[in-house]
Protein backbone atom coordinates (compact mmCIF):
# COMPACT_ATOMS: atom_id res chain seq x y z
CA UNK A 1 0.00 0.00 0.00
CA UNK A 2 0.80 3.68 -0.41
CA UNK A 3 2.57 5.64 2.66
CA UNK A 4 1.18 9.31 3.82
CA UNK A 5 3.11 12.19 5.84
CA UNK A 6 1.24 14.81 6.99
CA UNK A 7 2.63 18.32 8.89
CA UNK A 8 0.67 20.73 10.45
CA UNK A 9 2.59 23.88 12.45
CA UNK A 10 1.70 26.96 14.28
CA UNK A 11 4.13 29.01 12.36
CA UNK A 12 5.15 28.10 8.62
CA UNK A 13 7.80 25.32 8.54
CA UNK A 14 9.51 23.86 5.63
CA UNK A 15 9.35 19.71 5.43
CA UNK A 16 12.93 19.26 3.81
CA UNK A 17 14.02 17.17 7.31
CA UNK A 18 11.12 14.54 7.02
CA UNK A 19 10.05 14.89 2.70
CA UNK A 20 14.39 13.80 2.36
CA UNK A 21 13.75 11.05 4.65
CA UNK A 22 10.10 9.76 3.07
CA UNK A 23 10.63 10.03 -0.45
CA UNK A 24 13.70 7.68 0.20
CA UNK A 25 10.64 5.11 0.46
CA UNK A 26 9.53 5.56 -2.78
CA UNK A 27 11.60 3.50 -4.60
CA UNK A 28 14.80 3.16 -2.84
CA UNK A 29 14.29 2.17 1.28
CA UNK A 30 10.89 0.39 0.15
CA UNK A 31 8.99 -0.31 -2.44
CA UNK A 32 6.28 2.58 -3.07
CA UNK A 33 7.52 3.87 -6.66
CA UNK A 34 4.25 4.25 -8.45
CA UNK A 35 4.03 8.02 -8.19
CA UNK A 36 3.92 10.51 -5.25
CA UNK A 37 3.06 13.93 -4.93
CA UNK A 38 2.77 17.06 -2.09
CA UNK A 39 0.89 19.92 -1.39
CA UNK A 40 1.72 22.75 0.50
CA UNK A 41 -0.99 25.41 1.82
CA UNK A 42 0.17 28.98 1.47
CA UNK A 43 -2.52 31.34 2.63
CA UNK A 44 -5.48 30.79 0.62
CA UNK A 45 -3.56 29.30 -2.26
CA UNK A 46 -2.10 25.42 -2.27
CA UNK A 47 0.63 24.81 -4.11
CA UNK A 48 0.87 21.07 -5.72
CA UNK A 49 3.95 18.82 -7.21
CA UNK A 50 2.85 15.47 -8.43
CA UNK A 51 4.87 12.94 -10.53
CA UNK A 52 4.14 9.42 -11.72
CA UNK A 53 7.51 8.60 -11.59
CA UNK A 54 8.62 6.92 -8.62
CA UNK A 55 10.09 10.12 -5.81
CA UNK A 56 13.47 8.24 -5.92
CA UNK A 57 13.82 9.19 -9.54
CA UNK A 58 12.05 12.41 -9.91
CA UNK A 59 13.41 15.81 -10.48
CA UNK A 60 10.47 17.27 -8.92
CA UNK A 61 11.05 15.71 -5.60
CA UNK A 62 14.53 16.51 -5.85
CA UNK A 63 13.50 20.33 -6.11
CA UNK A 64 11.24 19.66 -2.66
CA UNK A 65 14.27 18.65 -1.06
CA UNK A 66 16.51 21.56 -1.98
CA UNK A 67 13.75 23.81 -1.93
CA UNK A 68 12.87 25.28 1.77
CA UNK A 69 8.98 25.75 0.89
CA UNK A 70 7.57 26.98 3.95
CA UNK A 71 3.68 26.10 5.30
CA UNK A 72 1.62 25.66 8.29
CA UNK A 73 -0.46 22.51 6.39
CA UNK A 74 1.74 19.98 4.57
CA UNK A 75 0.37 16.74 3.09
CA UNK A 76 2.40 13.82 0.97
CA UNK A 77 2.02 10.88 -0.63
CA UNK A 78 4.33 7.84 -2.14
CA UNK A 79 2.21 5.60 -4.07
CA UNK A 80 1.94 1.57 -4.42
CA UNK A 81 -1.03 1.25 -7.07
CA UNK A 82 -3.56 -1.36 -5.90
CA UNK A 83 -6.82 0.41 -7.78
CA UNK A 84 -5.55 2.24 -11.70
CA UNK A 85 -2.90 2.19 -13.03
CA UNK A 86 0.51 4.49 -12.66
CA UNK A 87 -0.71 7.61 -14.37
CA UNK A 88 -0.12 11.54 -13.23
CA UNK A 89 -4.42 11.39 -12.56
CA UNK A 90 -3.73 8.87 -10.37
CA UNK A 91 -1.65 10.37 -8.23
CA UNK A 92 -1.97 12.07 -4.62
CA UNK A 93 -2.69 14.52 -3.05
CA UNK A 94 -6.05 15.34 -4.82
CA UNK A 95 -7.00 18.92 -4.56
CA UNK A 96 -10.79 20.16 -4.71
CA UNK A 97 -12.68 23.21 -3.80
CA UNK A 98 -15.09 23.65 -1.42
CA UNK A 99 -16.65 26.34 0.78
CA UNK A 100 -14.61 29.19 -0.97
CA UNK A 101 -11.11 27.00 0.03
CA UNK A 102 -9.06 24.07 -1.44
CA UNK A 103 -8.79 20.93 0.28
CA UNK A 104 -6.38 18.54 0.16
CA UNK A 105 -6.57 14.28 1.00
CA UNK A 106 -4.44 11.88 0.08
CA UNK A 107 -5.46 8.33 1.35
CA UNK A 108 -3.15 5.13 2.15
CA UNK A 109 -5.32 1.60 1.81
CA UNK A 110 -7.66 -0.32 -0.04
CA UNK A 111 -11.62 -0.18 -0.50
CA UNK A 112 -13.89 -2.84 -1.99
CA UNK A 113 -16.73 -2.52 -3.60
CA UNK A 114 -16.74 0.76 -3.21
CA UNK A 115 -19.22 2.44 -5.22
CA UNK A 116 -20.80 5.69 -4.05
CA UNK A 117 -23.07 7.52 -5.69
CA UNK A 118 -21.18 10.89 -7.12
CA UNK A 119 -24.66 12.89 -8.29
CA UNK A 120 -22.81 16.54 -6.97
CA UNK A 121 -19.85 18.27 -9.38
CA UNK A 122 -17.50 16.56 -7.50
CA UNK A 123 -16.11 13.26 -9.61
CA UNK A 124 -13.08 11.29 -9.97
CA UNK A 125 -10.65 12.31 -12.71
CA UNK A 126 -8.58 9.35 -12.57
CA UNK A 127 -9.53 5.65 -11.35
CA UNK A 128 -8.58 5.15 -7.97
CA UNK A 129 -10.59 4.28 -4.98
CA UNK A 130 -9.21 7.33 -2.83
CA UNK A 131 -10.07 10.20 -5.49
CA UNK A 132 -13.81 8.40 -4.84
CA UNK A 133 -13.72 8.52 -1.42
CA UNK A 134 -12.75 12.04 -1.77
CA UNK A 135 -15.51 13.35 -3.90
CA UNK A 136 -17.46 11.63 -1.59
CA UNK A 137 -16.27 13.41 1.89
CA UNK A 138 -16.56 16.25 -0.06
CA UNK A 139 -20.47 15.51 -1.50
CA UNK A 140 -20.84 14.62 1.87
CA UNK A 141 -20.03 17.55 3.51
CA UNK A 142 -22.01 19.84 1.11
CA UNK A 143 -24.93 17.45 1.75
CA UNK A 144 -24.74 18.30 5.48
CA UNK A 145 -23.76 21.57 5.38
CA UNK A 146 -24.91 23.55 2.42
CA UNK A 147 -22.85 26.42 1.31
CA UNK A 148 -21.86 27.05 4.85
CA UNK A 149 -18.48 25.97 6.50
CA UNK A 150 -19.54 24.38 9.54
CA UNK A 151 -17.51 24.96 12.98
CA UNK A 152 -14.73 22.97 13.32
CA UNK A 153 -16.54 20.23 16.27
CA UNK A 154 -19.46 20.28 13.42
CA UNK A 155 -16.96 19.28 10.83
CA UNK A 156 -14.89 16.84 12.77
CA UNK A 157 -18.41 14.98 14.22
CA UNK A 158 -19.45 14.57 10.37
CA UNK A 159 -16.17 13.12 9.47
CA UNK A 160 -16.36 10.88 12.22
CA UNK A 161 -19.24 9.66 10.37
CA UNK A 162 -17.96 9.63 6.71
CA UNK A 163 -14.96 7.50 7.81
CA UNK A 164 -16.40 4.86 9.52
CA UNK A 165 -18.66 4.13 6.56
CA UNK A 166 -15.85 4.25 4.07
CA UNK A 167 -13.43 2.13 6.32
CA UNK A 168 -16.07 -0.22 6.16
CA UNK A 169 -15.14 -1.04 2.97
CA UNK A 170 -11.77 -1.75 3.59
CA UNK A 171 -8.48 0.02 4.87
CA UNK A 172 -8.78 3.83 5.65
CA UNK A 173 -5.73 5.39 6.64
CA UNK A 174 -6.03 9.32 5.25
CA UNK A 175 -5.04 12.72 5.71
CA UNK A 176 -7.92 16.21 4.64
CA UNK A 177 -6.65 19.57 5.21
CA UNK A 178 -8.49 22.94 3.97
CA UNK A 179 -5.99 24.94 5.23
CA UNK A 180 -6.87 25.84 8.75
CA UNK A 181 -7.04 22.36 10.19
CA UNK A 182 -5.62 18.61 9.35
CA UNK A 183 -8.08 15.66 10.08
CA UNK A 184 -6.40 12.27 10.27
CA UNK A 185 -7.70 9.00 10.69
CA UNK A 186 -5.99 5.74 11.13
CA UNK A 187 -7.66 2.05 10.37
CA UNK A 188 -4.17 0.52 10.56
CA UNK A 189 -0.80 2.23 10.37
CA UNK A 190 -0.61 5.83 11.57
CA UNK A 191 2.26 7.74 13.99
CA UNK A 192 2.54 11.26 15.00
CA UNK A 193 4.99 13.42 16.49
CA UNK A 194 4.93 17.15 17.94
CA UNK A 195 8.24 18.82 17.95
CA UNK A 196 8.01 21.81 20.83
CA UNK A 197 10.65 23.33 23.04
CA UNK A 198 13.02 22.21 24.31
CA UNK A 199 13.92 21.45 20.46
CA UNK A 200 16.15 17.94 20.23
CA UNK A 201 18.55 16.40 17.28
CA UNK A 202 16.20 14.05 15.20
CA UNK A 203 17.96 11.35 12.66
CA UNK A 204 16.23 10.10 9.71
CA UNK A 205 15.57 5.88 9.69
CA UNK A 206 16.08 5.95 5.84
CA UNK A 207 19.06 8.28 5.31
CA UNK A 208 22.21 9.30 7.07
CA UNK A 209 20.73 12.97 7.73
CA UNK A 210 20.20 14.40 10.93
CA UNK A 211 19.01 18.03 12.18
CA UNK A 212 19.68 19.70 15.39
CA UNK A 213 16.18 21.41 15.82
CA UNK A 214 16.83 23.64 18.43
CA UNK A 215 19.34 25.44 15.84
CA UNK A 216 16.35 26.27 13.30
CA UNK A 217 13.43 27.35 16.01
CA UNK A 218 12.14 29.30 18.28
CA UNK A 219 10.72 28.36 21.46
CA UNK A 220 7.48 29.34 20.74
CA UNK A 221 7.45 26.96 17.40
CA UNK A 222 5.04 23.98 17.27
CA UNK A 223 5.53 21.54 14.44
CA UNK A 224 3.10 17.68 14.50
CA UNK A 225 4.02 15.26 12.07
CA UNK A 226 2.16 12.29 10.73
CA UNK A 227 3.34 9.23 9.03
CA UNK A 228 2.85 6.03 8.17
CA UNK A 229 5.58 4.78 9.73
CA UNK A 230 8.54 6.70 11.95
CA UNK A 231 10.49 8.82 10.18
CA UNK A 232 13.10 8.72 12.79
CA UNK A 233 14.66 6.39 14.89
CA UNK A 234 15.16 8.71 17.91
CA UNK A 235 12.25 9.98 18.53
CA UNK A 236 9.44 8.35 20.31
CA UNK A 237 6.32 8.30 18.05
CA UNK A 238 3.00 7.66 19.14
CA UNK A 239 0.67 5.33 17.13
CA UNK A 240 -2.38 5.63 16.54
CA UNK A 241 -5.21 2.90 17.32
CA UNK A 242 -7.09 1.61 14.87
CA UNK A 243 -10.47 4.00 14.22
CA UNK A 244 -9.10 6.51 15.75
CA UNK A 245 -9.56 10.21 14.33
CA UNK A 246 -7.72 12.96 14.94
CA UNK A 247 -7.49 16.59 14.33
CA UNK A 248 -4.45 19.06 14.19
CA UNK A 249 -4.76 22.84 14.40
CA UNK A 250 -1.17 24.80 15.41
CA UNK A 251 0.65 21.62 15.23
CA UNK A 252 -1.33 20.46 18.68
CA UNK A 253 -4.44 17.87 18.79
CA UNK A 254 -7.80 19.26 19.28
CA UNK A 255 -9.76 17.55 21.38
Amino acid sequence: MCQLLGMNCNTPTDIVFSFTGFATRGGLTDHHSDGWGIAFFEGAGVRTFVDHQAAIASPVAELIKQYPIKSQHVIAHIRKATQGRVALANCHPFVRELWGRYWVFAHNGDLKNFTPQLDGPYRPVGTTDSEQAFCYILQEFRKRFGDTLPPLAELRAALREIADYIAGHGTFNMLLSDGSALYTHCSTHLYYIIRKHPFTTAKLSDDELSVDFAQVTTVNDRVAVIVTQPLTNNEVWTPYQPGELKVFVDGDVVV
